[in-house]
């Protein structure tokens, strides 16, 4: 679970400013559209984060 928590933060954080990034450069650049894009980037990588962590588990 610890290996978990740790991928989710990397990811977390980078995914969340890749999506900030994108909306950013798609033109959106309000306040809510920001934290919307972080928000999905944060979700995004909770499956991310369990995928990398059980393949990393079962190395």
């Amino acid at each position: 679970m610890r290996l978990f928590f740790l991928i989710f933060i990397m990811a977390g954080a980078t995914l969340a400013g890749v999506a900030v990034t994108a909306a950013l450069a798609a033109g959106y650049d309000g306040a809510r559209e920001v934290i919307i894009a972080a928000a999905l980037g944060a979700v995004v990588a909770l499956p991310v984060a369990w995928v990398a962590a059980g393949k990393i588990r079962n190395l």
